[in-house]
């Protein structure tokens, strides 16, 4: 069994190529919608593209979680990492909207070795007591990546044209491939259940994890309506540029990921359960304002209050989960919870693309909104 390295070393490590990582997929969110559009896409077809992408790490994340548990998490984040630059190079390739949705799927499979497991790897060496604070700085390097990207991206677009967001996104995950492959250490968690049924079926009867999935599955359908279908009220409905339009998401990601170290203090030391459900509110509210803005200003003030509620509920939910996680198995156990925000960035483009064509686009905002009631609602039912 390898030595537990100790999480001041290797966090740094783990930070940048997540940072590096999500920095480069944030660059194609505010392009993604516009960029399926030209290529004749209705609103069913850019919630299928959309959905392709969690639909295959939906699918990817428990299996990759249970081996990492006993194999080692430093291969397949590797693998992940390797897989993100090369098919961004398919982007470009793709030239329909069904090769598109093809080049999603692929990506979703790579993305399923990435994120859990790097955050599974955090859980096992943060020190009890001290779950939300690490957690915080974790999220923090995620949302700061995601959040630069979509500003990056809308910049790179506008002055050099989607081909070249495309290539920045290959770049920074090959970077962040490099320094995973030479400056991460393995690591094996040290207890893990006899069996994966065993697993299961004990988290299963979890109150706690009923009520984490339930949140982060509300949580993250009303992340795949804003990623999918803000751009598109933004920019065809209201007229903004794409570089305004990145902003607007990096607004509401950035502040989300400044404030994720503070959140993280705060859920170490005040009642975790409770900052869920006001962040949760605080999320489905900002949801059902943003058919209420009429222009770019009103827009950025929603997208902040968006920011806020992710700030206050996602660090003390992922220092519940990594606390499940001791009991269950680290690995299997945040690749559910990711499984739920999949599952979420999934259903929400789907259903969303459905009432964009059916009904119009404010609707979309106002079913997020709804679900966000309804998850927050089940939270605590869960978990009383």
């Amino acid at each position: 069994m390898l030595q537990m390295p100790t999480i001041k070393k290797v966090f740094p490590i783990l930070a940048l190529s997540i940072f590096s990582s999500m920095l480069g997929v944030g660059i194609i969110s505010p392009l993604l919608p516009l960029y399926a559009e030209q290529m004749g896409a209705t609103g069913i077809w850019i919630g299928t593209i959309f959905a392709g992408f969690s639909i295959s790490r939906t699918i990817i994340m428990p299996i990759v979680g249970r081996l990492s548990d006993r194999s080692g998490r430093k291969l397949f984040l590797s693998v992940g990492l390797l897989g993100y630059a090369i098919i961004s190079l398919g982007y470009i390739w793709a030239s329909s909207v069904s090769e598109l949705t093809l080049v999603r799927l692929i990506h979703g499979v790579a993305s399923g070795m990435i994120l859990p497991i790097a955050q599974a790897y955090v859980g096992d060496i943060s020190p009890e007591g001290e779950e939300g604070t690490w957690m915080g700085y974790f999220n923090a390097a995620f949302f700061t990546g995601f959040g630069f990207g979509p500003l990056m991206g809308g910049v790179l677009t506008d002055h050099f044209g989607m081909d070249i967001a495309f290539y920045s996104m290959g770049g920074l995950n090959l970077l962040a491939f490099l320094l995973v492959i030479f400056f991460l250490p393995e690591l094996r968690q040290r207890k893990t259940p006899t069996s994966p049924g065993a697993s299961f079926k004990e988290m299963g009867t979890s109150g706690m994890m009923k009520g984490l999935f339930s949140f982060r599955l509300s949580f993250s359908i009303g992340r795949g309506i804003l990623a999918t279908f803000l751009p598109i009220f933004a920019g065809i409905y209201m007229g903004l540029s794409p570089t305004l339009i990145g902003i607007l998401l990096a607004v509401n990601i950035l502040l989300m990921s400044l404030l994720q170290v503070y959140g993280g203090n705060i859920a170490d030391r005040f009642n975790r359960r409770v900052l869920v459900v006001v962040g949760s509110l605080t999320n489905f509210t900002y949801l059902a304002l943003i058919p209420l803005g009429s222009n770019f200003w009103q827009l950025l003030a929603i997208c902040a209050l968006g920011g806020l509620g992710g700030a206050i509920s996602m660090p003390a939910a992922s220092a519940l989960t990594v606390v499940e996680g001791r009991r269950f198995g680290m690995g299997l156990t945040i690749a559910i919870f990711a499984m739920a925000f999949s599952i979420g960035m999934a259903i929400g483009p789907l259903l969303g693309g459905i009432m964009v064509d059916f009904v119009n686009i404010n609707s979309v905002f106002y079913f997020g909104a709804a679900i966000g009631l309804a998850g927050t609602t089940l939270f605590i039912w869960f978990t009383k």
